[in-house]
């Protein structure tokens, strides 16, 4: 009985690693289909985004500016940045984002 007992533990953990590595052989695939799709819609903001984890047009946003120029983007990072600061009641979470 115990024999059989083993044998039926032995087989349902077979079929579950069996499922569960099938599973994740489908989720690789899906990422890396993904991935493939984002580098062939644009190689520059997909490098982007996968350096900051954002995109260029997010990034304006958070800093309020309109074209990319270096003075009003470092004024606009130092405001946000000094206020958003923890030790003056601001978020860290809003901070990092800015960052």
């Amino acid at each position: 009985m115990a024999k059989y007992l083993a044998q039926i533990i032995v087989m349902g953990v077979q079929v579950v690693g069996r499922a569960f590595a099938r599973a994740l052989r489908q989720e690789f695939a899906a990422s890396r289909a993904a991935a493939d799709a984002r580098g062939r819609a644009g190689h520059q903001p997909a490098a982007a985004s996968n350096l900051s984890g954002l995109s260029l047009q997010e990034a304006q946003q958070i800093l309020n500016v309109s074209k990319l120029s270096p003075e009003e983007i470092q004024k606009n990072y130092e405001h946000l940045f000094k206020v958003n600061d923890k030790s003056v009641g601001g978020s860290f979470y809003l901070q990092s984002k800015v960052v």
